[in-house]
Parts: C-alpha cells; structure tokens; sequence
C-alpha cells in the first residue's frame, strides 16, 4: 500500500489564488503514487475564500478538504489547525501565496524517503522588498544569537514532517506558537535544502506588519530566556557604573571642584527611565505569554469541516 501524504496550507482573502494555487499542487499530486489529501484551513477569510475552497471540494473530493475556523486565530494557529486534523505518513506545511512553489514538493518528499524525519525549505532569493528582506535576515540571524537551539536560518514553515513527529507535535501545549522553533525543539533527523522564494500571486502580503512583529517576538521570547539575563546583566553593569560615578562625584565635591549642571542630571534621568521602560517592556513580553498559557483557551476555534469522515481521523484517498 502507498504511502499518504497531508498538505496543510492556511488560507486568509487568496480567492484571487486559490484557483491556481490548486492547478499548480493537483498537477505535482499526480505525478507520485502517494495517497495524498490537501487540508486547506480557512483562517476567517472575509472574501469568497471558503466558498472556492467548498466548491473545489466538490469536484475533487479525493483531494480536498477544508476546517473553516470560526474567525482569524492567525497564521500559525491555523497551521496548528491542519496539523492536528492531519493523519497521513508525512505532513507538508506550506503557505497559500504560492510563495512556496509546490514544484518544489518533489525534493522535499526525495529527502524523507532517504530517512530524514524532517526537511524543511532553506528560502534564497526572497522577492520582497529590500527593506522586508533586510528585516527577515536581520530577524533570523538576531534569533539564531538569542536561542539556545541551532535553528536554521532561512527557514520558515514551508517542510515536510514525519508521521512520527507530527504526532509529538500534537502533544505541545503553548499557546503562542512560532513552528519552526518548535519543529527545531522536536529535533529528529533534520535536513534543509535551498528552494528559490517564489513570487506572490495576487495581491499584498495578507499578514501585516503588526503581526509579522509578533511572530518575531514569539520567535525569540518562547525559544530564549536570554533577553531576562541581558536585562540583568545590563542592570548589575549599569548599578555597577552609577555607583563608581557617584564615588567620583563625592570625591570632587569634598575637594571643591564639583560643577552644578542640570542638563547632564536630566540626561541620566531620561537614560535610565528608558532602560526601566525597555526591560519592563521584556518582562511584560513574559507575563503575557505566560497569561495566555494559564487561560487555557484554545489556539483555534473550528465552524465547519468539509471532507473528513465522521472519526478523527480525516480520509484520504489514492489518486
């Protein structure tokens, strides 16, 4: 028996995509004899989104099936939605922008059928812009100095994942989730391979700027405690700084040479406060994730599925 494969992909506004984002995966699907299932996860799209996936369902129900969130949770709660209604032998993650090229899903199922448990796309020549660029790569190498795990730079969620280790997956219970430091956490046999970004089909980036920033802060935040340690290292240096000018400052005023200036007295003010406001702003970062985690709300809430038998388990079927 063959075995099958899930591709998860979220969908938020890509009515314009989606069409060819299916023309381009259903032309990879048939060229291998994996059994293979497509879940698309509707992450609260306000346009046709749900109504184009339903309807390629329709048509294809050997290939299709879609989880309708009940509103946008985000990109990486909805991920987390496909994942866990996902049960075949390997589980690809790949965006819906067809900035992952499925022409590319080829190599990555080459690298697990030689034994890795995980392959995950190495993104080179980015189409964004040079600023966005600039963000992202400053982005990935800051995380890689900040975390104790070797995360790959370069890598964002388009990868395939073993059954094996889709299974751990499931069982991890934070609720601000950044997957490819989870998927590095996870560990395995683990392999990259360089695959050119491609363009964006239609339309802006549908994840803004506020939330590209969130992602990076869960990034770092949920993957290192390093940015507590800076702010006390940089606390213990800077009360050990005060101290010594403040002996200087005594010193001169006993001999008389002391100067009266209120400027400089403001400066250190306004220096310190910002530095008060900088870490409590760090340890804030802390306090909410661990607010998040103590609710216990879930990551995603589900309206309607589409395609999935009535067990847990979603159906797949051969070509």
């Amino acid at each position: 028996m063959s075995k099958s494969i899930n591709i998860v992909i979220p969908i938020y506004n890509e009515q314009g995509t989606i069409p060819e984002l299916w023309r381009r995966l259903y032309s990879v699907v048939q060229t291998w004899e994996y059994r293979t299932q497509i879940i698309f996860v509707n992450d609260g799209s306000q346009d046709a989104s749900f109504q184009i996936l339903t309807e390629l369902h329709q048509q294809f129900p050997k290939h299709i099936a879609v989880v309708h969130l009940a509103r946008n949770f985000g990109h990486q709660s909805a991920l987390t939605a496909g994942i866990e209604h996902a049960h075949a032998d390997a589980v690809i993650l790949m965006d819906g922008d067809l900035q992952d090229t499925p022409e590319s899903l080829p190599q990555m199922l080459r690298k697990w059928e030689e034994g890795f448990k995980v392959v995950y796309a190495i993104r080179t020549k980015r189409k964004e812009t040079f600023l966005k660029r600039f963000a992202f790569t400053t982005f990935y190498r800051l995380q890689a100095k900040l975390t104790q795990l070797e995360i790959p730079l370069d890598a964002g969620i388009f990868s395939l994942m073993d059954k094996q280790v889709v299974d751990i997956f499931k069982q991890l219970p934070e609720k601000n989730r950044y997957i490819p430091g989870l998927r590095t956490y996870l560990g395995f046999r683990q392999i990259g391979i360089p695959i050119e970004r491609g363009v964006r089909f239609e339309g802006k980036p549908r994840v803004s700027t506020t939330k590209l920033i969130k992602l990076a802060m869960d990034g770092i935040f949920s993957m290192s405690h390093l940015p507590l340690r800076v702010a006390s290292y940089l606390g213990i240096m800077i009360a050990s700084c005060s101290f010594l000018l403040a002996t200087v400052v005594i010193f001169l005023k006993i001999i008389g040479l002391a100067t009266p200036g209120w400027a400089s007295n403001l400066s250190s003010t306004f220096f310190m406060g910002g530095i008060q406001l900088i870490f409590l702003g760090i340890i804030g970062e802390y306090l909410g994730r661990i607010y998040d985690e103590v609710k216990q709300r879930p990551y995603y809430i589900v309206q309607e599925k589409i395609g999935f038998e009535s067990s847990s388990e979603p159906k797949l079927n051969s070509n």
